[in-house]
């Protein structure tokens, strides 16, 4: 997992973005990657994201594999697409660690929608 110093304060219009990650404050700092639509980001207060863990699960289907490199992270991590959460922006540590590519994302977008039934 990434380690990061104090967050900068966000610009003026700073809106985070689909498939951005973050550092977030949950139960401790952990990344998440962004999966709510920017034109819904840009004007709500709160976000919905995807945890991500260093721990593998081998068992879980719904846990996406994000290479080390992707998304700023600096070790094999897992999205945990089976605890979508929603979070105030505000709990987000600007500025992002990266951007997943687009075939990470849709893969994590398939594991959020077989997670909830939504297929």
């Amino acid at each position: 997992m990434p380690s990061r110093g104090v967050p900068s304060r966000p610009p003026t219009g700073w809106y985070p973005k689909r498939g951005e990650v973050y550092l977030v404050a949950l139960d401790k700092p952990r990344p998440a990657v962004v999966l709510s639509v920017n034109a819904l980001n840009e004007h709500a207060l709160d976000v919905c994201l995807v945890p991500i863990t260093g721990v593998q699960h081998r068992e879980f289907r719904v846990r996406v594999l994000i290479r080390a490199g992707d998304g700023g992270l600096n070790k094999n991590c897992w999205a945990k697409c089976d605890q979508v959460t929603t979070l105030e922006k505000t709990f987000l540590r600007y500025p992002p660690l990266g951007t997943l590519p687009a075939a990470t994302l849709a893969n994590i977008q398939a594991q959020v929608r077989f997670a909830l039934g939504l297929l």
